[in-house]
């Protein structure tokens, strides 16, 4: 168990990132993401807006509580009582730390833009911080303290994302973009005020650390301004096709089922 919750330091040597260990682990992980998120989804697709709501209470529940505790044996790894400090809710997958539960008990618009944005980020989030993990597979061992907590708490992040879609829930107005990208923005804003102070790297904001994000930080050859300004940009870009694919599909099964149903009433 010691071993396990890396006190002490890991012993064993890491696996190493696109493994096959890596690919196996985090494979299972998506599997059972998906599994969970269909099955749910359904079950709960013609329920009420409140039923609708229990899978992403306990949701919110699970991922805080896997995060905390990640935090309390941290601090305890470490020895020092300030060890939480490096790690904040400030990562673009950790943002569902607090929008999970704002889509599972707010109301109104907000509800709907944390809706929206779980949705838009959720699944992007748990394929970024599994298969494209490289500071944490490349860092750990695959069956770790670290990585078992991090794969479980993305895979919420997906799994929540996925239910979402699936159950109905999701609105995707236009009227509440603004939401979405004034939520972004904070954290992002936050980010880079923790990075000045702690001289760390929430959100990537600083340099790539063996995600996909080094291609760009090698693009502009790390220049402090230029790169974190592409990250953000991507993240908009990304904001702003998710919601166009979005509605294209929805806007082509609309009409798709208003000419089926034409076609119904013209042959009756």
């Amino acid at each position: 168990m010691r071993e396990f919750f890396g006190f002490g330091g890991y012993a064993r040597e890491p696996e190493g990132y696109m493994s096959w260990q890596h690919l196996a682990f985090v494979t299972l992980l998506m599997a059972i993401m998906v599994g969970l998120s269909v099955y749910f989804g359904l079950k709960y697709k013609s329920r009420s807006e409140r039923e609708k709501n229990h899978p992403l209470i306990i949701a919110a529940i699970m991922i805080d509580s896997f995060e905390l505790f990640k935090i309390v044996i941290m601090c305890i790894r470490s020895g020092d009582p300030l060890a939480w400090l490096y790690d904040l809710p400030l990562f673009l997958c950790s943002i569902q730390l607090i929008t999970i539960p704002l889509a599972a008990f707010a109301k109104g618009r907000v509800k709907e833009a944390a809706l929206d944005f779980v949705f838009i980020f959720g699944i992007l989030g748990a394929v970024l911080g599994t298969y494209l993990a490289g500071q944490n597979y490349g860092t750990y061992p695959v069956l770790s303290f670290d990585n078992v907590v991090s794969g479980i708490t993305h895979s919420i992040s997906g799994f929540s994302s996925l239910y979402i879609v699936i159950s109905g829930m999701s609105s995707m107005k236009k009227k509440n973009i603004p939401i979405t990208f004034s939520i972004l923005f904070f954290f992002c804003a936050s980010a880079l005020i923790a990075n000045a102070a702690l001289d760390y790297n929430y959100m990537f904001l600083r340099r790539g650390d063996g995600t996909p994000y080094d291609i760009f930080y090698n693009l502009v050859g790390g220049n402090a301004v230029l790169y974190p300004m592409i990250v953000i940009l991507l993240f908009v870009i990304y904001i702003i096709a998710f919601q166009y694919t979005y509605n294209f599909f929805k806007n082509r099964k609309k009409r798709a089922t208003e000419q089926s149903e034409e076609t119904v009433s013209s042959t009756n």
